[in-house]
């Protein structure tokens, strides 16, 4: 086998790219367009009628999109610079169903971290983000698990992540308290432990009332 070019050794130490393909059960849509057919039935609908003849599948097809999510490479290169500041993307739109009602909350996210070796291509914090929204969520554990896979996969000195988000399961039906927002938070390293380095992060991502 031959060796490769010295070059090519340098420009793959340089970029590393993990392929991210998120273990989900596999979506069965003709078993869930038939599911819908039954629940408009329940609620004395008629599925065969003109409006709704294509309601089972578009709403299979529907919540099929919104739990799948969709494979990226988490690209991340050398901290030559060695940068040691905090970087922060905030107000990335977040979109999930909650497990509990089966609607839709929706808000926005902030993170941030702090870099070790190597930093990270910027639009991959959106790509995180939406490979644990796209599932059957509650927005504390969305959280907690954006910073988590971060801090795994990065090896950063400190994660935060806030999430902002209204839930329709509360706006819509129960106490029906329309654009009321519910705000969590995961903080790691010295995001967490260093006083001075979890304010920075909570005022950039502060949202202006």
């Amino acid at each position: 086998m031959t060796a490769p070019a010295s070059d090519d050794v340098g420009a793959h130490e340089a970029v590393r790219a993990l392929r991210t393909v998120p273990a989900r059960p596999v979506v069965d849509t003709d078993a869930a367009e038939a599911a819908v057919h039954l629940l408009l039935r329940s609620f004395g609908r008629e599925p065969a009628g003109s409006h709704l003849a294509d309601t089972p599948r578009r709403v299979a097809h529907a919540f099929a999109e919104l739990l799948t999510p969709r494979q990226f490479d988490l690209t991340t290169f050398p901290n030559d610079e060695g940068y040691d500041e905090m970087v922060v993307a905030t107000r990335i739109p977040v979109q999930s169903l909650c497990e509990h009602h089966l609607l839709p909350f929706t808000g926005v996210a902030h993170i941030g971290y702090l870099p070790g070796d190597r930093i990270l291509g910027l639009s991959k914090l959106a790509r995180v983000l939406e490979m644990f929204a796209r599932d059957l969520q509650v927005q504390e554990r969305l959280t907690r698990q954006v910073a988590d896979w971060l801090q795994e996969h990065l090896a950063p000195r400190g994660v935060g992540v806030v999430i902002e988000a209204e839930h329709l399961c509360m706006s819509l039906r129960g106490v029906r308290a329309g654009g009321s927002r519910t705000t969590t938070s995961a903080l790691l390293g010295l995001v967490r432990e260093d006083a001075r380095t979890r304010a920075e992060f909570l005022s950039l991502t502060r949202t202006p009332a």
